[in-house]
């Protein structure tokens, strides 16, 4: 049996040591989503599923879980935004195991909803799965999408939101008011679910969508997973300054203490 626990203390090394060898890169976005993405790929999708990074800056996760399952070699993760390298700082469809060119942020959700209309119109028994950030709900096109998969009963859409509660300049609550955000995905016809998004088994069972069918659910699935951007680097967690931010020779030295854990 796979330990996740295990390997998501192996992704947070690599995401940080990505981020030291190129000096570039998403940190904060990259560590909240761990838990997320190990669900997902290890227990939950099937292989006819398909995933959508809507959260592009968020790369970092995955490129570590596809190089992980074989899409490309581990060493490959080590020119990570260098220049001719197809691990671009937003993930492009280059990348083995990308369907999806995202980090323009807005545009995830509605693509998957198109793609799980068009596998329902087929007749494909193909899940989409969709991961946003939460300040991307500010976007109206996030909305449009969320009306038009509810309209179409695409319940082979689900949704997840790495709800941070921050973005690029602050926390979402100060900028512009998200809660009640569980709320707000009701109202537009989701089914929501909300989760610790750091424990691998909340998600797991969240994401167990296709039980809804057996009870004649026709709503899309919305599943918000509560976590910490900076997840498991002490300085880095909440911190507004690592949403982008490289760190420096001594912070370098405590990450890699905490991480590695010696």
């Amino acid at each position: 049996m796979i330990d996740l626990q295990e390997k998501a203390k192996r992704v947070r090394q690599q995401i940080l040591e990505m981020a030291i060898s190129s000096q570039r890169g998403h940190l904060g976005g990259s560590l909240s989503c761990v838990e997320i993405l190990l669900a997902l790929y290890y227990e939950v999708m099937g292989k006819h599923d398909r995933f959508i990074l809507s959260k592009g800056q968020g790369c970092q996760t995955l490129y570590a879980i596809l190089a992980d399952l074989g899409h490309f070699p581990v060493e490959e993760l080590r020119t990570f935004c260098q220049k001719g390298s197809r691990l671009e700082g937003h993930p492009s469809n280059n990348v083995p195991g990308v369907f999806v060119s995202s980090g323009s942020l807005g545009n995830g959700l509605g693509i998957g909803a198109g793609w799980a209309l068009a596998s329902k119109l087929d007749g494909m028994d193909r899940n989409i799965y969709v991961l946003l950030g939460d300040g991307e709900c500010y976007e109206g096109s996030v909305w449009e999408a969320a009306m038009f998969a509810s309209h179409h009963q695409l319940t082979n859409l689900i949704g997840i939101i790495d709800r941070n509660y921050q973005c690029v300049l602050d926390f979402t609550e100060d900028i512009n008011k998200l809660e009640p955000l569980a709320y707000k995905w009701r109202a537009f016809g989701w089914n929501v679910k909300e989760v610790n998004g750091h424990n691998v088994r909340e998600v797991v069972d969240a994401l167990y969508h296709k039980n809804n069918h057996f009870f004649g659910d026709t709503r899309p699935l919305m599943v918000i997973a509560r976590t910490i951007k900076g997840k498991g680097i002490s300085f880095m967690e909440k911190g507004i300054k690592w949403h982008g931010g490289v760190p420096n020779e001594e912070e370098v030295e405590i990450a890699r203490r905490e991480l590695y854990g010696y």
